[in-house]
């Protein structure tokens, strides 16, 4: 008979982890990507006469902060508030930087990377959903990498996606990245949620779609000094 040894760590549900190799030509990386769904909208930014900033002003921050109130509201979950940002500034310096793109000077889509040795690391997007139809953000990523190439990295991380969120899953998809499995173990097990405390959370979350900038940013602030 056999054994099987025990754990006190239980696996919670994977995520999806992805990284794009850089070494490849900017061309190559270009051709790799979906046609329709990155490709495209990559060429067509060029035609839209889109400004670019970049660096860690608080003008910049300003700028990726409405458009992260209005993208964490959009998914109905609550912001990191903007000293979050400023930490991370401060902590991380040169390899901080905020990306925004802007139309006839409206902020519509901003991006933060970091850069860890060899490894660029995309941490955080946000966009104005009125410019949707533009497909902001892939213009902002490509950048991003060619940058990265410029710089001589290796290697462009594109962070977790949970598995249960076809939408984010299939946009890092489209991008030639290699996908491997991210999986946490919790201590103590963690119990499932029973229908009422789905229900609560449900009616949570659709008050923070609907709720004013102010009471987002306050909620934010009271979750992340434990949660953060």
């Amino acid at each position: 008979m056999g054994w099987a040894p025990r754990t006190v760590f239980t696996a919670c549900a994977p995520f999806w982890f992805r990284t794009l190799d850089l070494r490849p030509d900017a061309e190559q990386l270009l051709r790799s990507f979906g046609k329709s769904s990155v490709q495209r909208n990559i060429r067509r930014a060029d035609r839209e006469g889109l400004a670019y900033e970049e660096g860690t002003s608080e003008a910049l921050l300003a700028k990726f902060y409405r458009l992260f109130l209005v993208t964490r509201r959009r998914h109905q979950l609550p912001p990191q508030p903007r000293d979050w940002f400023r930490n991370l500034m401060a902590c991380l310096g040169e390899s901080f930087k905020i990306r925004v793109a802007s139309k006839n000077g409206q902020p519509i889509a901003s991006i933060i990377t970091s850069r860890y040795k060899h490894t660029l690391v995309y941490k955080y997007g946000c966009s104005d959903p009125r410019f949707q139809n533009k497909r902001v953000v892939p213009p902002r990523l490509w950048k991003a990498i060619q940058e990265a190439k410029q710089e001589g990295l290796q290697e462009f991380d594109l962070g977790r996606s949970d598995s249960d969120n076809p939408g984010l899953v299939a946009f890092k998809d489209h991008w030639g990245t290699t996908r491997s499995t991210l999986t946490y173990f919790r201590y103590p097990a963690q119990a499932s949620p029973t229908p009422c405390e789905k229900y609560r959370m449900r009616v949570a979350r659709r008050a923070l779609a609907l709720a004013p900038d102010r009471i987002l940013r306050l909620v934010g602030e009271l979750l992340y000094k434990h949660i953060g």
